[in-house]
C-alpha cells in the first residue's frame, strides 16, 4: 500500500511556518506497513488544491491531508474534495450540534462562521474531533481514499490515532510494520561515525542504515519491513547490538531521546542536582532540561 500526504495552507508554501504533520503522519502509516511515496505542499487556492488532489488521486490509493477544515474563507479542504467528487456538500446538523457544544463547554458563543464546518461532501464519512471544532472527512473517490485532518498538530494526532488509524486496519489497508529504529550519539562526526560502521551504511546493506545529523547529534535510523513488529525487533536487534558494541558511551539514546534526556537519567541514576547560571543563552540550558517529564526531582533552578 502506498499514500500520498498533503499539506494544505499558504502558511507553509511561503514558509512562515514549518510542516511538521506530515513527517509525523509518514512515519504512523509506516508503522501499519504503509508507505508514503509522496509529499505535496499546496497553499489556499482553490484551483490549486482541486489539481493538486486529482493528481493524488491519479497516483495513490491512500491520501493524507491536513489543513483547510476551519471556519475562514481560505479553509477551502471541503468544497475542493467535493469538486474532485463531483458531488455537493451536504450539511450534517449532528456536526453542526458538537461543534455548539463545543463552544458551550469553554462557555464561548459560537460565532455563525463555524456553520462551514458541519458540511460534508456527499458520502463522505465524518471523523470526531474531540479536541477541536473541524472535524475530519474520510472520503472514497474512485479507488482512491481521502482522508482530511485538521492542521492543528494536537488535534490531528489524536484523531489519527483514535479515529484514523482503526479505520485504515479495518479498511483493510495495513499490511505488516515499517519501522524505524532510531540510535542517537554524540561525541563524534557524521563522516568518523561511518568509518565505524561502514559495513553496515553501504548501500544495499539489509537492513537499511541510514546516518542523519542536527545539531552536532549523530543519528543512526534501522529501517526495517516486516510482517509484525515481533519479526521487526528480530531484523533491528542484531544491528543495534553491533552498533552499540563499535561506538559504545557515544550513543546516549534511542528513537525520541535527545541530549537532555540522557542528562536527566543520568543525574536521577547517581542522586545528582544541577542547576544553572546563563547569560548569552537567556535561560536555554535549564529550558532544555525542563522539558524532560521529572526533571524537578534534579533540576534545582536557574539565574
Amino acid at each position: 500500500m502506498k499514500a500520498e500526504i498533503i499539506a494544505i495552507g499558504s502558511e507553509l508554501t511561503c514558509g512562515q511556518n514549518l510542516d511538521t504533520n506530515s513527517p509525523w503522519l509518514a512515519l504512523k502509516l509506516g508503522e501499519l506497513g504503509i508507505t508514503t511515496v509522496f509529499h505535496t505542499t499546496v497553499a489556499d487556492n482553490l484551483e490549486d488544491n482541486i489539481a493538486v488532489f486529482r493528481l493524488a488521486a491519479s497516483r495513490s490509493p491512500l491520501v493524507m491531508m491536513t489543513g483547510g477544515l476551519g471556519p475562514t474563507q481560505d479553509d477551502l479542504t471541503r468544497e475542493a474534495l467535493a469538486r474532485v467528487a463531483g458531488v455537493d456538500l451536504v450539511f450534517h446538523e449532528d456536526a453542526w450540534r458538537q461543534i455548539q457544544e463545543r463552544f458551550a463547554r469553554r462557555n464561548r458563543p459560537c460565532p455563525e462562521s463555524n456553520r462551514v464546518q458541519a458540511f460534508f461532501p456527499c458520502g463522505a464519512e465524518i471523523i470526531a474531533n474531540p479536541f477541536g471544532t473541524a472535524p475530519g472527512i474520510w472520503l472514497k473517490v474512485g479507488d482512491t481514499i481521502f482522508v482530511a485532518l485538521p492542521g492543528v498538530p494536537s488535534e490531528m494526532r489524536a484523531m489519527f490515532d483514535q479515529e484514523v488509524r482503526p479505520k485504515l486496519v479495518a479498511a483493510g489497508l495495513s499490511s505488516g510494520v515499517f519501522v524505524q529504529r532510531k540510535l542517537n550519539t554524540f561525541g563524534l562526526g557524521e563522516s568518523q561515525i561511518e568509518e565505524k560502521l561502514a559495513d553496515l551504511t553501504r548501500r544495499g546493506h539489509e537492513p537499511e542504515v541510514g546516518i542523519t545529523a542536527s545539531d552536532g547529534t549523530i543519528s543512526l535510523r534501522i529501517f526495517v519491513r516486516a510482517p509484525s513488529m515481533d519479526d521487526a525487533r528480530l531484523v533491528w536487534e542484531p544491528v543495534e547490538r553491533t552498533i552499540r558494541e563499535r561506538l559504545g558511551d557515544l550513543v546516549f539514546g534511542v528513537d525520541d531521546e535527545e541530549l537532555q534526556d540522557a542528562v536527566v537519567r543520568l543525574l536521577k541514576q547517581h542522586h545528582r542536582t544541577v542547576a544553572t547560571a546563563e547569560s548569552a543563552t537567556a535561560g536555554l540550558v535549564a529550558h532544555r532540561l525542563a522539558l524532560v517529564p521529572g526533571a524537578s526531582q534534579c533540576l534545582i533552578g536557574g539565574i
